[in-house]
């Protein structure tokens, strides 16, 4: 029972992860229209490195051991370098909306990452129910959006990116806490990114306040505070199991852009959002009917 908690836990806390992750495809397609692709990909960085090294200040935080540094700076090549910059790329010749659908494979290759190099033991039944979310996310946006190729490409390469920056940072949370994390990932990766901002900074003076508002989400929440429940829930729940909570993120943005932007929402969305959601739980549910099952043989064997 202790162990079902926890795990409920951990997926609530992916849950905030994926609300705070939300609005990322919308607000980064708000600021490439005003800002340098550069500057936003290295940008957000910059900041999130700037909050999270003055956090660290703070609290004193010692230095990872010796033995945390590569896997904190794979963390930083593929959360904190790579996907923004490949965001940014995408998201300057297409729609956030295809963007966020087609991101919908991201949990199912992220379980998949886990299982390669964490050995996380998940039943058929989780992979069956954890593909057919992601089909249905991906059959959502081929049948509702149209993007440029090249764009797709990049976008393609972000997946991949963050399929494996999350399951390493859901693995190493467990040892290190999520905000450690996060924090030193984005502290890792300022060399590389200052740099590259320095050389990108835009004008100031034309670039409207909402756009400085969206980037400001981004390098603040996107890139930094919502990893931290992220991670976390990782760490409780799973890496396999909490990263198909972010399957409804999709529709998460979906929702955020008719409030934001007063796009329409259908019958048909609500379908395949219902669709997803049912994959998700069926997936939880199996992990957890599996988890019980191996404790009960474990009690009958050693009883």
């Amino acid at each position: 029972m202790r162990q079902l908690k926890f795990r409920q836990s951990g997926l609530a806390w992916a849950a905030l992860g994926v609300t705070g992750f939300s609005l990322t495809f919308p607000a980064t397609r708000l600021a490439v229209q005003f800002m340098p692709v550069a500057w936003v990909g290295a940008g957000r960085g910059v900041l999130a490195g700037l909050a999270a090294g003055l956090v660290l200040l703070a609290l004193r935080a010692p230095l990872p051991k010796r033995c945390y540094w590569g896997r904190l700076a794979l963390i930083a090549l593929c959360i904190v370098i790579a996907f923004p910059w490949l965001i940014a790329q995408a998201l300057s010749t297409q729609s956030a909306g295809y963007s966020a659908i087609l991101a919908g494979a991201i949990p199912l290759l992220t379980a998949l990452v886990a299982w390669l190099r964490g050995g996380e033991r998940l039943p058929l039944v989780f992979w069956y129910a954890a593909l057919a979310g992601s089909l249905g996310v991906i059959l959502y946006g081929a049948t509702h959006f149209h993007a440029s190729a090249q764009g797709s490409v990049y976008l393609l390469a972000a997946i991949v990116c963050a399929a494996i920056g999350y399951a390493e940072g859901g693995r190493l949370a467990a040892e290190l806490g999520g905000m450690q994390v996060v924090s030193w990932s984005v502290v890792l990766a300022m060399p590389v990114l200052f740099p590259v901002a320095l050389a990108s900074t835009p004008d100031w003076s034309t670039i409207p306040g909402v756009a400085w508002a969206a980037f400001v989400y981004l390098g603040l929440i996107s890139q930094w505070l919502a990893f931290y429940p992220w991670y976390r829930g990782m760490a409780q729940a799973g890496v396999a199991q909490a990263a198909q909570v972010q399957q409804l993120q999709v529709f998460l943005t979906l929702i955020v852009s008719a409030v934001w932007l007063g796009e329409s929402i259908g019958w048909v969305d609500a379908v395949f959002a219902a669709w997803v959601a049912g994959c998700v739980l069926f997936a939880q549910r199996a992990s957890v009917y599996r988890g019980a099952k191996l404790a009960r043989v474990r009690i009958s064997v050693v009883t």
